[in-house]
């Protein structure tokens, strides 16, 4: 399969290559705090707040996606999808660290179902890269794996 990426798409790969990054190391120093130590919590909490910033961006690619081709059918399901996704990381960030990262799990495991159905073609997928769906599923699994490492990790 010859793949054909355009500066934009690059761009993109390397964003979030940055951020998932950014997200191993938060979530590897929550990890290694001891868990009675108030610096624990402090990391899992900075850990939650980024990744619930990287759902918004995560999910919002679809929004640019569906502006860029505004004659795509369908495209307002995305821009809701996204809104639904903005609504599960703000409840994430005002709960406890332990259970924001436990939301924040589940909603980027929700969002590689989203965007598999988008590969499978059942949810919009015209505006779409062919490599966009399943790359950013294997994506959102492994984010996910990586919020909840500290979840898993406590004793």
């Amino acid at each position: 399969m010859n793949v054909d990426l355009n500066d934009a798409d690059l761009a993109l790969i390397v964003a979030c290559a940055v951020m998932a990054l950014a997200l191993i190391r938060l979530s590897l120093a929550a990890s290694r705090a001891d868990p009675s130590a108030p610096d624990r919590l402090v990391a899992e909490l900075r850990l939650a707040q980024f990744a619930a910033l990287v759902l918004v961006l995560t999910a919002g690619v679809y929004v640019g996606f569906a502006l860029a081709h505004g004659t795509s059918p369908g495209s307002g399901i995305d821009v809701a999808l996204a809104v639904g996704f903005l609504v599960l990381a703000s409840v994430a960030v005002t709960q406890e660290p332990g259970d924001a990262l436990t939301v924040l799990a589940l909603a980027f495991a929700a969002h590689a179902v989203v965007d598999l159905l988008h590969g499978a073609g059942t949810l919009p997928s015209d505006a779409l890269p062919a490599w966009y769906s399943t790359a950013c599923a294997i994506y959102d699994v492994g984010v996910a794996g990586v919020c909840y490492l500290p979840i898993v990790r406590r004793p």
